[in-house]
């Protein structure tokens, strides 16, 4: 039982909503998150179209002169864990042991458009006139520094950089210090926000972004459809308080799911590309599987990584296809960055959430604009329409950029 680890809050900023149940009703309609990029002026640059966040108020969450000292990463980051805190039932008079409390956090690029602003500053005027507080709003651990003081806790505080797979890995790395004895009490999950002059130019450069639909970016992110052209930038956080079953069940805590599993492999192959045969992401499912101690056919559900790239999409197929074999074919497989855009950092806590809700409800969610499926992506990806189904099971996969593949393993909780 103390080696078992559960899910007992969750929050959210998104581009489809800024709190959990918003969120998820969006993920049930198939709302979809992107449009013209509002934030800048997008004159020279090939992709202008992004999933924002909208109408967020971070002082609904964080004082305004402590906001004013953060980045928007940090700021998402600290709003959703503030969500999943109250909803885990913590709070003034009713805080875990909080030396027994920790923090880890993923995140791929940090405060961007910090950093855009202040190389602005310098070239145009010295760099006497970079704004004081630049580096501790660009740097990775500030997100999870920030959930501390605000929360108090005083247990470990780690961030995890693995590109696209931090979220997930961050998930990874809770469940291991769980179990290990290191905490009780865990915050997790993933941010970001890129969506500026820099981040986007930066991605357009390697023509990772989507730049044909323009003009109409509701069709913009078609993950495993033949027409896809690259992925869609998205923002925002998905957190989660995990904790011991152990903890929970001396609490009285209402349970979402047993976090079950977790695997991670590297792939040794290249900076960006995924290896072509999938043999890392299909390695990383299979140990997600083994650390649960499950098998193939125990699972019902993959929230695919399914970024909506020429490469990324049946690289993935053929890597379930070779972590579950013929149960591949029954599985249902979705990927909601048609949704939410790929929010990087963020898409694993995010994508986590989505299958902690589709166990809860019963529900595989859609994958928006798969209206002429490439011949490689054969499998079953719930194609424009989400559908009631039994979901015992749900795995969430991250691949990111330099070979990191991530995996976590959500079941029904029973007790």
């Amino acid at each position: 039982m103390d080696r078992r680890v559960v899910v007992t809050g969750m929050g959210v900023i998104s581009p489809i909503g800024n709190d959990v149940a918003t969120f998820w009703a969006a993920i049930r309609s198939g709302l979809c998150g992107v449009g013209p990029i509002t934030r800048f002026d997008t004159a020279g640059l090939d992709c202008r179209i992004a999933a924002e966040v909208k109408g967020f108020d971070p002082e609904a969450y964080i004082d305004p002169k402590d906001a004013k000292r953060m980045a928007l990463f940090t700021q998402y980051a600290l709003a959703a864990a503030v969500q999943a805190w109250r909803d885990a039932g913590f709070g003034p008079g009713a805080e875990p042991d909080l030396l027994r409390t920790a923090v880890v956090l993923g995140n791929g690029i940090g405060g961007n458009e910090v950093d855009q602003e202040a190389h602005r500053r310098m070239f145009e005027r010295g760099p006497g006139r970079i704004p004081p507080l630049t580096i501790p709003k660009i740097i990775v651990n500030e997100a999870a520094g920030n959930i501390s003081m605000a929360l108090g806790i005083k247990g470990r505080v780690h961030s995890v950089v693995t590109a696209c797979a931090s979220g997930t890995d961050a998930i990874g790395t809770a469940l291991d210090l769980l179990r290990a004895g290191r905490a009780e009490v865990i915050v997790s999950g993933g941010t970001e926000s890129t969506i500026s002059q820099y981040g986007l130019g930066g991605f357009c450069a390697l023509r990772a972004l989507s730049t044909g639909f323009n003009d109409t970016p509701l069709l913009a992110s078609r993950p495993f459809d033949r027409r896809r052209d690259g992925f869609v930038m998205g923002e925002g956080a998905g957190v989660l308080i995990l904790e011991t079953a152990e903890h929970a069940a001396r609490r009285g805590a209402r349970v979402y799911a047993e976090l079950a599993g977790y695997g991670g492999t590297g792939d040794a192959f290249h900076l960006t590309a995924p290896d072509p045969a999938g043999e890392g992401a299909a390695r990383a499912m299979a140990e997600a599987l083994r650390d649960a101690g499950m098998t193939a056919a125990d699972v019902d559900y993959i929230n695919a990584h399914g970024t909506s790239t020429e490469i990324n999409d049946p690289v993935e197929t053929k890597a379930i296809k070779a972590a579950f074999g013929e149960h591949a074919r029954r599985l249902a497989v979705s990927s909601t960055k048609g949704m939410t855009g790929h929010c990087i950092g963020a898409a694993g806590g995010l994508e986590a959430i989505v299958s902690i809700l589709a166990l809860r409800d019963q529900f595989l969610p859609a994958t928006l604009n798969l209206e002429d499926p490439d011949p490689e992506c054969d499998l079953d990806y719930v194609p424009n329409v989400g559908r009631q189904a039994r979901v015992r099971a749900a795995m969430s996969n991250s691949l990111g950029f330099g070979g990191h593949n991530g995996v976590v393993l959500f079941r029904e909780w029973y007790g």
